[in-house]
């Protein structure tokens, strides 16, 4: 073979292994892949577990170990597990803010006590759209101006349970996690609203049932400022699990008729 030939055949050669080099992948192919290290990065997930082969420069006992659960770094706290404030750092507007309390009593008064202060400031604008998801979801039978005189109870319907009355006392000094806890699993006869208000509107809500008892205490409550409740760190009241299952009011525990506002 002369050496013209040698080069000739040397160069094909060359090509054909730079053309196998570059083959697609199809049916049980996957193709070849100079760095599987980009093409399967190991990500350590919290309780996830999945040693596979491409992981080519650690140990199976090394990635149980990153993999596998550990206690929080000392002077820090899980996020979530102090209330909704801390939680809502970063979050979007309607985003999956982890919720860290049961259905239960016991945990409605526990939200209640460590959800003190909104996580979102009061602005104009938050304000007119808890206005419109109030009068949406909430005025039919907390009534229009929270007086717990809604449609549903002020009509001549045969309500059961009557409706919280925003005015009153206990609700005036309760703090802001009694009203969002039962926005998240309801009370009594309401049901959850989790589903139909995302995390911004749940406290756009809260703030304008805020604004409607400042009102009604003749304070300020907006984006300048708040006379309201900025003076209380915490709630001069918080429900105590008592123990009983819950039961309807009796009739001489509803608001009167006669006595609820016409409008």
């Amino acid at each position: 073979m002369s050496k013209k030939n040698f080069i000739y055949l040397g160069f094909i050669c060359s090509l054909m292994w730079w053309g196998s080099a570059c083959s697609t992948a199809g049916g049980n192919k996957t193709g070849h892949e100079f760095m599987p290290d980009m093409v399967h990065p190991i990500g350590y997930e919290a309780n996830f577990y999945d040693f596979y082969y491409f992981n080519r420069w650690g140990t199976e006992a090394e990635y149980k170990k990153y993999a596998t659960p550990r206690l929080p770094v000392k002077g820090t706290i899980a996020r979530g597990m102090v209330g909704d404030a801390s939680s809502s750092l970063g979050m979007p507007a309607n985003g999956s803010v982890p919720y860290y309390y049961a259905d239960t009593e016991d945990d409605r008064v526990r939200a209640s006590k460590d959800i003190t202060t909104s996580p979102i400031p009061i602005t104009e604008a938050g304000l007119a759209s808890g206005k419109l998801l109030y009068n949406i979801n909430c005025a039919i039978c907390h009534g229009e101006k929270g007086d717990g005189a809604g449609y549903l109870a002020r009509d001549g319907s045969k309500y059961p349970v009557a409706p919280a009355n925003f005015k009153q006392d206990t609700f005036y000094h309760s703090s802001n996690g009694r009203f969002y806890h039962a926005i998240m699993f309801g009370r009594n006869l309401m049901g959850s609203y989790a589903d139909k208000l995302s995390y911004q509107e749940r406290w756009q809500v809260i703030q304008y049932i805020r604004s409607l008892q400042a009102k009604d205490k003749k304070l300020q409550y907006d984006e300048t400022a708040n006379s309201f409740n900025s003076d209380i760190p915490f709630a001069k009241w918080a429900p105590q699990p008592s123990g009983e299952e819950g039961k309807a009011m009796q009739e001489h525990e509803i608001t009167p008729k006669e006595s609820l506002p016409k409008h």
